[in-house]
């Protein structure tokens, strides 16, 4: 078996599919890559049972056959190549040659028969998405999702479409981010796709124009873009009800400039680390947000000019938690929305509904 392609096609495939290959499996052939050429097509696969990653790179070559090989290695042999011109044959023993201008190596590959076969999806409902975004909704969502395994169902995110209405939905317990887009699709769905996927289509979704088609099944799920197929099993279990979560009646407002209150927040930023924590204050009034942070490095006293409306209120909260939302924010201002010091901060665009982000707030000690 012997072909010819593109150094630089190569490898940027190499480099994608390497995302879902197994770092340590009990079954060896997932911490491969599968290499399979037929009718001038090279398809590599990485899937490690929960997460498979799919494409194919056009080739010069009239044979066909199929290997698996170390993903790392075959990654770094070929991004190293000094020309882009790569040529790749493979013998009876499972011995592969790879050449390139004057550059030789000879690697072993092992059988592909060991390799399970990605799940085929049957009887799925599809629809489609524009990969910008898709992209600027998993961006903008992903820092809620939940990284430990109380609750397995919060580690992945909710996607909710009804009416042409698209939910993208993620909660940690500390956190809760909702983002609303109107999309062309008249069906209704509702499942559960791990974070994990998620973080790797979003790296394969392009900002340019172009569409991203969705598979869904019972248990499975497709994202077909940019000629890449990953595919996900889907969380089982019921999602976290987000809508009670929501205050529909708040009595207190703010609004803020987004850059001056992330800006304040990076300063408060400097007296705190992993080691050394402590709650921003922040101290809402008539005209103006004050904030505060007190730690074993330092102290700051900080103030920002809003508009607010409703009674003062003195609110403490994870500098981090409150900063991830409002680093996904593109609008330059931002309504705050309060009931409480130990109640949820809900924060909402100037108009419309395209976002919504509760952060729960910090006792303070002299609550």
């Amino acid at each position: 078996m012997k072909l010819e392609c593109s150094k630089s096609a190569l490898s940027e495939a190499i480099s994608n599919v390497s995302k879902a290959v197994a770092v340590k499996s009990t079954i060896s052939a997932l911490e491969g890559i599968k290499i399979k050429l037929s009718d001038s097509l090279l398809c590599l696969t990485g899937y490690d049972l929960d997460l498979g990653i799919k494409t194919e790179v056009p080739v010069t070559s009239s044979d066909c056959g199929e290997f698996i090989i170390n993903s790392r290695l075959i990654n770094d042999i070929v991004r190293k190549m000094p020309e882009d011109n790569v040529i790749i044959e493979i013998n009876d023993n499972l011995a592969v040659n790879i050449k390139s201008g004057m550059t030789e190596y000879t690697v072993s590959a092992t059988s592909s028969e060991e390799y399970p076969d990605i799940p085929e999806i049957e009887e799925c409902e599809s629809f489609t998405v524009e990969q910008a975004l898709l992209k600027n909704m998993i961006s903008q969502t992903s820092f809620a999702v939940a990284t430990n395994d109380t609750k397995p169902i919060l580690t992945g995110e909710l996607f909710e479409i009804e009416r042409g209405i698209f939910n993208l939905v993620a909660i940690d317990g500390y956190r809760l981010a909702v983002r609303t887009e109107k999309i062309n699709s008249d069906k209704s769905f509702k499942f559960v796709v791990p974070g994990k996927a998620l973080n790797e289509v979003s790296r394969l979704l392009k900002d340019e124009e172009g569409s991203c088609i969705v598979h869904v099944s019972k248990k499975h799920i497709i994202f077909e873009t940019g000629g890449y197929n990953v595919i996900s099993r889907l969380l089982e279990g019921e999602f976290h009800n987000y809508r009670n979560s929501l205050p529909q009646i708040t009595t207190i407002e703010a609004i803020a400039s987004t850059k001056e209150l992330i800006s304040s927040l990076e300063r408060s930023s400097l007296l705190i680390n992993d080691r050394i924590k402590s709650p921003v204050k922040c101290n809402f009034n008539s005209g103006s947000l004050k904030l505060f942070c007190s730690t074993a490095i330092g102290r700051i006293s900080d103030k920002i000019n809003i508009e607010f409306s409703g009674a003062p209120i003195e609110i403490g909260f994870n500098n981090r938690y409150l900063l991830d939302p409002l680093k996904n924010i593109e609008d330059d201002k931002i309504k705050l929305l309060m009931n409480g010091p130990n109640l949820p901060l809900k924060i909402v665009p100037l108009s419309g509904d395209s976002f919504t982000f509760l952060v729960l707030p910090v006792r303070l000690k002299n609550d």
